[in-house]
């Protein structure tokens, strides 16, 4: 896959995005199995699990150019239909690929996910990610992109100074997930140790990666987080990360929290600034932006009044086509007609063509200017 990039476009409200990395041995069989089973249950309307190859290949019926193919790292697309709020439709794809060829086996397969929504998305839906992915501590599917993060748990800073620096830099420049770093003030306990994003909204659950830092790290990360970052991080508190480059509407002050209780329970202001940032317009990936003209342009699941309406247009389509093909024909047929008579009028119908008689020109023009015109309608034959 590409490296990741951001256009000038950012993220629409309908749409909710995830990115990231299955270790396990059959990524896509996990998908199957949680497919097949949500299905049964009535959760998804329906499924599709597509080979790459045959979902972007073009046919009469379903035209598609080149932005359908998801490339050839693609190992499976599948997709998901599914409805909200009783009567508000979600579609979705994931796409699992093959690991960079300069990665190592262990780095596991890549998945994209896109989903889209028939209006703007609200936090209390459920993820898209476990209506593709069993949500179980057993599979593990939640790794993001950057090596040693992961969602659902708290992933504690590096040690080094130069991996702490880098872990931040890769989080805000390369991750799709938000990032937030809590600072223990002290060691906690069980009930302490209990990922913040158990506190949040079904589809802001899998969007967010929490980092932690040690008591005994207060100083190296704050230096980081200014270094990488230019956001400051308060000693017992929490910020929530800027993406890199750092979007206009980020007030670091305004998305750090001072003080931050880790005794199990609901961290109530960051779980509001995390809420707060997660609608706020994001840039964009390049990757993200392929992957919603896919599932824009490349959708297979369709309802069967969809493939109703997309069978009459596609025959209103080919109605039209041809119907202009057949006005352009006649119109070339009746052009040739008018050539023939012009060239039977000059040459007297013998092939010869016939002396000028005085005076004629004037009156009638050239002799060929009955040929010349009716040749004139080849060039414009709407003439």
């Amino acid at each position: 896959m590409a490296k990741n990039s951001s256009s000038s476009t950012t993220v629409p409200d309908t749409v909710w995005l995830g990115r990231g990395r299955h270790l396990g041995p059959e990524p896509e069989q996990d998908v199957r199995r949680n497919l097949i089973a949500l299905a049964s249950a009535g959760v998804l309307d329906d499924f599709r699990d597509l080979d790459p190859v045959e979902a972007a290949r073009s046919t009469v019926l379903y035209p598609r150019d080149e932005s359908a193919d998801p490339g050839p790292a693609a190992r499976r697309l599948f997709e998901a239909r599914w409805r909200v709020d009783d009567d508000v439709m979600v579609r979705a794809q994931l796409t699992t690929y093959d690991p960079e060829a300069r990665r190592k086996d262990s780095e596991g397969v890549t998945w994209v996910l896109a989903a889209k929504a028939e209006r703007a998305w609200a936090a209390h839906w459920p993820s898209p990610a476990t209506m593709f992915w069993p949500d179980s501590d057993r599979v593990a599917w939640d790794h993001d992109t950057v090596p040693g993060v992961r969602l659902r748990t708290t992933n504690h800073l590096p040690k080094d100074d130069d991996e702490l620096r880098r872990r931040l830099r890769d989080c805000a420049r390369d991750s799709w997930f938000i990032h937030v770093v809590v600072h223990e003030a002290m060691t906690p306990d069980v009930r302490g140790q209990q990922p913040i994003s158990a506190f949040l909204p079904p589809s802001l659950r899998h969007r967010v990666v929490e980092h932690r830092g040690t008591p005994e790290q207060a100083q190296i990360v704050d230096y980081a987080m200014k270094r990488e970052l230019s956001v400051r991080m308060p000693r017992g508190g929490a910020v929530v990360l800027p993406t890199a480059p750092q979007g206009p509407d980020y007030d670091a002050d305004r998305f750090t929290v001072r003080s931050v209780f880790l005794d199990g329970s609901e961290p109530t202001e960051l779980i509001d600034r995390v809420k707060e940032f997660a609608v706020l317009p994001r840039p964009l990936p390049a990757d993200a932006e392929r992957a919603l003209t896919r599932l824009r342009q490349g959708w297979h699941l369709l309802t069967p009044d969809e493939e109703l309406v997309h069978a009459r247009g596609m025959v209103t389509k080919y109605a039209e086509a041809l119907d202009a093909m057949t006005n352009s024909r006649d119109l070339y047929r009746e052009a040739a007609e008018a050539a023939q008579a012009a060239l039977a009028e000059v040459t007297g119908g013998d092939g010869v063509p016939r002396p000028a008689v005085p005076g004629q020109a004037k009156a009638d023009g050239s002799p060929l200017s009955a040929l010349t015109k009716a040749f004139g309608r080849f060039r414009d034959p709407h003439k």
